[in-house]
């Protein structure tokens, strides 16, 4: 008996591309109000027009001009990427260790490091603050950069990770004549990539992103990070949005090269894990 052919004819087919072409529709049309906005003039920020009738890049022009968005998107783009750098590199040293390493306590302190991820960021701030303020970090890189050096989820991740690096390449490595760091960068690191590229985008969007904090621990504008800088040039220019959108606009293309960098890692780690399954 013939099988009827699925196509654009399916009934669930049709269900199913309609369903996600309205989903896609949702998650995109900020974005496109965003880019549409910035390129409008102020009597035209109310309408609802995705395409303006005078489109014009004036907008660009005028933020990219003011020194200070320049000096706040290089604040950012510093504190995100040198956090993400430290953050990648504890997470995974930490989690290589509770993994593959036996020792008294390693239970209690994993426990304790998972029990951070259910305070709240606000709980934290009042500590941060006096630990910063103690230390002398207040208003400097340092203390903006601090909270985020390593990650309670990022060494979950990746101790849940290593549990997939078979102990015999290890074993190996060790015969070899390997020391332990050596080990974990030249051997464990490597089979865990895909899971280090996640870790990566993640860690640097919440970096990127960030506002709260940035905004507790700085008081100079020099050292004001992107998001805090837009909410204060916002309160300046008498909330002109087609600069806040502008300013967001240009603040998404730094996220946007991080995933396209990272995002081939992930589907290799993806596909060569298909292929040795």
């Amino acid at each position: 008996m013939r099988k009827p052919a699925k196509g654009p004819r399916d009934p669930y087919a049709v269900l199913r591309w309609t369903l996600l072409a309205m989903g896609a529709i949702v998650m995109v049309m900020p974005i496109v109000y965003m880019l549409s906005a910035s390129i409008k003039y102020p009597f035209e920020m109310y309408d609802l027009n995705i395409i303006p009738k005078e489109p014009t890049f004036e907008n660009y022009t005028y933020v990219l001009s003011d020194g200070r968005f320049l000096r706040w998107f290089g604040n950012s783009l510093l504190i995100a990427t040198l956090t993400t750098i430290s953050a990648v590199f504890f997470d995974a040293l930490v989690g290589y260790a509770l993994c593959k390493f036996t020792f008294r306590g390693r239970t209690f302190v994993f426990i304790a490091i998972l029990s951070t991820l259910m305070i709240p960021t606000e709980m934290l701030v009042i500590p941060w603050y006096l630990m910063s303020k103690s230390l002398g970090w207040l208003d400097s890189y340092w203390g903006i950069m601090f909270p985020g050096i390593m990650t309670a989820f990022g060494t979950f991740l990746m101790k849940q990770f290593f549990e997939t690096v078979p102990d015999d390449f290890l074993e190996a490595a060790r015969i070899d004549g390997l020391n332990e760091f050596q080990i974990w960068w030249s051997v464990a690191l490597p089979l865990v990539a895909p899971a280090l590229s996640a870790l990566a985008i993640f860690v640097f969007l919440g970096n990127w992103t960030a506002f709260l904090w940035p905004l507790i621990v700085t008081n100079s504008q020099d050292l004001y990070t992107l998001p805090v800088g837009l909410t204060t040039f916002s309160v300046e220019q008498a909330v002109e949005w087609e600069l806040i959108m502008t300013g967001a606009a240009l603040a998404t293309i730094p996220t946007l090269i991080v995933f396209l960098i990272f995002q081939r890692y992930i589907i290799r780690g993806v596909a060569m894990a298909g292929l040795k399954g």
